[in-house]
This record gives C-alpha cells, sequence and structure tokens, in this order.
C-alpha cells in the first residue's frame, strides 16, 4: 500500500505501483488519462459528458459509475472521489507533467548549457508521442500540444549538446526530432548543424540533400535560404549549389 503511484501516459498508458504494472479496464484507463491531462479535479457531469460524449446522459454517467467501481487497489488509491467531482490524488506523478516541466527548463533562456538536464535521458523521455492509437478529441488537443513542445525541446536540446562538445548527443536529439516530422526544416537544420560541429562534411551535406528530395517529392517545396547556406561551401561551385534545379 506504500508504493509510489504512477500513470505514464508517453508511450502508451501504464499504471504503475512501484515496479508493478497494474491493469484495468480500458473505460478505467481512458477516467485516469482524462483526469491527468486536465491535472485538476472535474465534475462528474464534465467528466461523463467528455468521456462517452455520444451516450445519453444517463448512460454517459452509468458509463462513469463503471469505470469507478472497477477500479481498486492502486487504482482507487490514485483518485480523490468526491460527490459531484472526480479528479487524481495529490501524489499521484504523471510522466507528461515532469516531461513538460523537462522541455520547459531545455527552452528556457536561463538554464545553464551544464545543468542536469543536459543529459541522454532527456532525449528519450522527449522521444515519445502522447497516447498514440488514441483518437478522442481531448486526446487529440493535447497530443499536438506535446508534440510541438518536444520537437522544440529536441531542437533546442540539441544545440545545446553542441555548446557542450557532446556532438554524438547533439545528432541524436535532432535525429528523433526529424524522425517524428521529416519535413520539418529547423529539425533537419539542427542535424545538419550537429553533424558540421563534429566535422562530419560528408554527414552534414547528405542528411540535406535527403531532406531536400523528401521536401520536393512531397511538397514541390525547396529548403528556405537559411537551411541552404549552411551547406552552401560543401559541394564544388560547378555543381551549382545545394537546393539549385
Amino acid at each position: 500500500m506504500g508504493s509510489s503511484l504512477r500513470l505514464t501516459l508517453l508511450g502508451g498508458f501504464r499504471l504503475l505501483a512501484g515496479d508493478d504494472q497494474i491493469s484495468v479496464s480500458s473505460g478505467s484507463e481512458r477516467l485516469l488519462a482524462f483526469l491527468a491531462l486536465g491535472c485538476r479535479v472535474v465534475s462528474r457531469s464534465l467528466t461523463a459528458a467528455t468521456l462517452w460524449p455520444d451516450a445519453p446522459e444517463h448512460r454517459a454517467y452509468a458509463s462513469l459509475r463503471s469505470a469507478l467501481a472497477r477500479l481498486d487497489g492502486a487504482g482507487r488509491r490514485m483518485l480523490h472521489v468526491g460527490s459531484t467531482e472526480v479528479g487524481l490524488a495529490p501524489d499521484t506523478r504523471v510522466d507528461l507533467h515532469e516531461a513538460r516541466a523537462l522541455a520547459e527548463r531545455i527552452l528556457g533562456p536561463d538554464v545553464p548549457a551544464g545543468g542536469e538536464d543536459l543529459d541522454r535521458h532527456a532525449i528519450e523521455v522527449l522521444s515519445h508521442g502522447l497516447l498514440p492509437g488514441w483518437y478522442d478529441d481531448w486526446v487529440l488537443r493535447e497530443a499536438e500540444q506535446w508534440h510541438q513542445q518536444r520537437l522544440h525541446a529536441l531542437e533546442a536540446l540539441s544545440s545545446r549538446f553542441v555548446r557542450a562538445g557532446r556532438f554524438a548527443d547533439a545528432v541524436s536529439a535532432a535525429s528523433v526530432a526529424l524522425h517524428a516530422e521529416p519535413l520539418r526544416e529547423s529539425a533537419c537544420a539542427a542535424l545538419v548543424e550537429a553533424h558540421l560541429a563534429e566535422g562530419n562534411q560528408a554527414e552534414a551535406l547528405r542528411q540535406y540533400q535527403l531532406y531536400e528530395r523528401a521536401l520536393r517529392g512531397e511538397l514541390d517545396l525547396s529548403p528556405t535560404p537559411r537551411l541552404r547556406d549552411l551547406v552552401a561551401g560543401l559541394r564544388p561551385a560547378d555543381e551549382g549549389g545545394p537546393g539549385r534545379r
């Protein structure tokens, strides 16, 4: 009963009590995830209407009561349940909250480059999307916000690694961002800059060329001058330079 309680939403839903994973019904999963994303106490009426939007009111309330009833042990201890509201217990940890705090610290202008967040663990935390495979509107809104936040944080983290001389980590962070969004130019720029900082001109040029072909093939667009300028001196002048048709 003294085990710490934790919800993980990044990369998929898991309910943990200490090192033990707890299985719960799909309705209870959705209830816990909704409360974790809201990070607040929510009225029962709003909870029922959000989680079961297509059901009549009395059926939505019945589904909420069922989801609550099916939670026992660790799952029940994660909740604060009142007569008219429901929320997460204050001591419940949620990985998304911790990941967002990490991203905010990385993106903050006053975080020193040698801070404790300049670690490979940060890349792992920022590598995962929010509840993949969940398509409820209340999930998709939060998932898109987290997606953008983590990509910006990965790019900033790559730049911090470069300044610290940790080039392999810089490449890893930028690569994760580009893999998540293959047509994102700022992610490609971060990866090219990491390769150049390490002295790997061929890798920088190869990555640029892969991105240029993908961008032209998918959207019939060319890289911006900012990205072209990063690799402008890496090919002989008679080849026309990157980005020329």
